[in-house]
């Protein structure tokens, strides 16, 4: 029996943001810029907790946070998760991408109940469109190994193709608003609406 990887929590934030023409991460939903809010989320059911962002970006986070720079190796959010993976390599990681204002505690407690480390990946999915969101998703270590392998054999860069092609276990949340995705305006204008309505 193999021991289970100790959970680290990881906020994705190094991302453009070129749809919104703002960044993501800095958006106060909840008062204070979005990135924290999830740390503060994350630092509650996860042993260590880090924000993943550019070289660029230091000068705007707050003293006192755990950070991992983005080592500029991969693509797209690959470039967060694997340079977090090359750090703590013995850890599993509870991803968040700094695009999810509704998200929350109860719904991370469900999906960490529903880890399965012999999977690639615990990812929640929407019942509708049951395909793995990547971005929030446990990742276990032995799937970034594999990750790479996939991106140096050059059929592409998408976690979530990864996972949809690789042992994955799907939770479907119980409020699955968490998973609404604010990329756009308009799609920040239907988060504020929703958030009023809590």
């Amino acid at each position: 029996m193999t021991s289970v990887a100790k959970l680290y929590g990881l906020v994705l934030s190094g991302g453009k943001s070129t749809r919104m023409g703002t960044d993501k991460g800095i958006i106060p939903y909840h008062g204070i810029p979005q990135r924290e809010y999830l740390y503060g989320l994350l630092r509650k059911v996860c042993e260590k907790t880090f924000i993943s962002l550019r070289e660029d970006q230091l000068p705007t986070l707050p003293s006192g946070m755990q950070l991992i720079v983005d080592l500029d190796e991969y693509r797209g959010p690959y470039n967060g998760l694997l340079s977090a993976h090359k750090k703590y390599p013995e850890a599993a990681w509870l991803v968040l991408a700094c695009d999810l204002p509704l998200m929350d505690e109860d719904a991370l407690r469900e999906l960490i109940a529903a880890r399965d480390p012999k999977k690639m990946a615990t990812a929640f999915a929407l019942k509708e469109n049951p395909l793995p969101e990547p971005l929030c998703a446990i990742w276990e270590p032995h799937a970034f190994a594999d990750s790479v392998r996939y991106l140096d054999a050059g059929t592409g860069t998408c976690p979530r193709k990864f996972l949809i092609n690789h042992d994955t276990k799907l939770v479907f949340p119980s409020n699955e608003k968490v998973l609404l995705n604010a990329n756009s305006e308009e799609e920040y204008k239907e988060a504020l609406k929703k958030l009023a309505l809590r």
